[in-house]
């Protein structure tokens, strides 16, 4: 665990100046990385945030290469699972948290995963991911669910940062799971009162 703890912290101090150099190609790598092979908690949010205050006027463009880098880290472990990660989930998931987790990705898969991937560590949202490809969720709906939820994140983050520098910095710090939780609990009731607006919709259209 020591090992562990000292090979991240190593890595961490020596990926990020070179990600900051990079600008937004270095927010995409490890938007990348911390989504699909490791774990980088919060660091691609950090950086987010440290370039658009050095840099104000390029928060959209920040904002969108870390949510562009975020949905390719997800695509790939997404694609590793639906080639055939279930058996590799089961060894290591309760079977009784996966039958449910999936169940739910295969009626809700969209509204699932757009509120996984708003909430902050230690949420499992890559377990989500690994699950989406198990479910055989189609690609077009989990890459723009994907793309929202990162999306949401990241794009409130760089305007956070633009409109209050410094002074954003604590704010995110100290508030971003309030933040994530409220953002999730309020796409989730929308994309539930789209869906029973729909379904009376149909329900309206046969009975006429």
């Amino acid at each position: 665990m020591h090992r562990l703890s000292t090979f991240f912290e190593w890595f961490v101090a020596t990926i990020q100046p070179i990600a900051e150099n990079l600008g937004g190609p270095g927010l995409a790598l490890l938007a990348f990385l911390d989504s699909s092979f490791l774990s980088l908690p919060e660091v691609a949010d950090a950086l987010l945030v440290l370039l658009t205050i050095n840099h104000p006027s390029e928060w959209l463009y920040f904002a969108a290469m870390s949510t562009a880098g975020s949905v390719v880290g997800c695509y790939a472990i997404y694609a590793l699972a639906r080639r055939g990660g279930g058996m590799f989930i089961r060894r290591r998931v309760s079977a009784q948290l996966v039958e449910r987790s999936l169940d739910t990705l295969r009626r809700h898969g969209w509204l699932a995963l757009i509120a996984c991937s708003l909430l902050p560590p230690p949420a499992p949202f890559k377990l989500f991911v690994l699950l989406a490809g198990v479910a055989d969720l189609r690609p077009r709906a989990f890459v723009g669910a994907i793309a929202v939820g990162r999306g949401f994140r990241f794009f409130a983050e760089a305007w956070l940062a633009y409109e209050y520098g410094d002074r954003a910095t604590q704010y995110i710090r100290e508030n971003l799971p309030v933040i994530s939780l409220w953002a999730a609990g309020v796409l989730v009731a929308g994309g539930i009162a789209v869906m029973i607006w729909r379904r009376r919709q149909v329900a309206h259209a046969a009975d006429v």
